[in-house]
């Protein structure tokens, strides 16, 4: 599989191209562009329940963000664009906090204490917020995407991409457990490590959760 880095990257600047291109096109029917982002949004959420690996997991909760980006582009351009500025203030948090912990899978979320106990507790503000739940950052741009349908008069489309965003929360939720809730067996030879990182990586990560 691809490391962090490269899933980064497709997660983040791959975006961009495709998401130019749609901005450009005007068309007169939204429908095509509602399916594919209700779609998306389900897809999104639905197949990151059952997943252990944590690109997979990021991989579908880039599949659901660019659906609730492409829901309302038609609609609120300016939205969509702060939608997927948010986005990627997030997923680069998100990246970088497991790839620090250089956590590859749910289970190795358990020795984050061990490794980052600083850098692990700011993550579960940055997961949920990731996911959407409030008052999170997260939060807003879905809030405001929401009021958005209701005022084109979709409010059924709204209840159902609302219902659809607590897919990818529950996973976020997981990640969160097996960051904060799971201790890993002890063991005597790796003991606090942390205190020998640098404190440069987790400088960024305080600003962006911040943010």
């Amino acid at each position: 599989g691809l490391d962090l880095t490269t899933g980064l990257i497709l997660s983040t600047w791959q975006k961009l191209a495709p998401f130019t291109l749609l901005l450009q096109i005007q068309m007169t029917n939204t429908m095509p562009l509602i399916i594919i982002g209700l779609l998306s949004t389900l897809i999104g959420g639905w197949g990151g329940l059952n997943q252990t690996q944590l690109r997979k997991i990021l991989a579908y909760s880039s599949i659901a963000h660019l659906g609730w980006m492409v829901l309302i582009l038609q609609f609120s351009p300016l939205l969509s664009l702060l939608t997927l500025l948010t986005y990627f203030t997030m997923t680069f948090s998100t990246f970088l906090i497991f790839k620090v912990n250089k956590a590859t899978t749910i289970n190795t979320l358990a020795i984050s204490w061990t490794k980052t106990p600083v850098l692990t507790a700011l993550a579960p503000l940055v997961l949920l917020s990731l996911g959407g739940l409030p008052p999170l950052t997260g939060f807003m741009p879905k809030w405001f995407i929401l009021q958005e349908l209701t005022k084109q008069d979709l409010p059924a489309l709204a209840t159902l991409t609302a219902l659809t965003a607590l897919l990818s929360l529950y996973f976020y939720l997981r990640l969160s457990y097996a960051m904060t809730l799971t201790m890993f067996p002890n063991n005597l030879i790796g003991i606090t490590p942390w205190r020998f990182y640098s404190p440069q990586s987790t400088l960024p990560l305080a600003v962006s959760t911040a943010a």
